[in-house]
């Protein structure tokens, strides 16, 4: 079974929304620390936003203001609720536990946002 698995992205206009979702299958997920990363053409691979065990959240700078995340430890999910997109937020999301952990980067979401 995959571990993580992520959902929610596709193609939006400058200055819309998304809400992508990651679901765990990952044992005593509410244990772990989560976060989104993400990965832009021909770029590595950055950290956009973690939420530790409880709901403290940190956000990169170049997001902070426009990005949540939240998480659901009844139903192992976590969330990242992107606002006011735009062009340079354009990247294959994906979510890990943090630190990450290589056997569970999964396929990711991409998201692009373009007019």
């Amino acid at each position: 079974q995959v571990p993580l698995v992520e959902s929610g992205g596709g193609l939006v206009q400058p200055g819309g929304s998304l809400r992508l979702s990651c679901a765990a299958s990952i044992s005593n997920f509410r244990y772990f620390h989560m976060a989104w990363y993400r990965q832009a053409p021909e770029k590595q691979r950055e950290l956009v936003a973690r939420i530790d065990l409880g709901t403290g959240t940190i956000i990169a700078d170049s997001v902070k203001g426009r990005f949540t995340t939240f998480r659901d430890n009844t139903n192992n999910t976590v969330h990242l609720q992107m606002n006011s997109l735009k062009p340079e937020d354009t990247a294959t999301y994906f979510c890990n536990i943090y630190p990450p952990r290589n056997s569970y980067w999964g396929k990711g979401t991409l998201v692009t946002v373009a007019s």
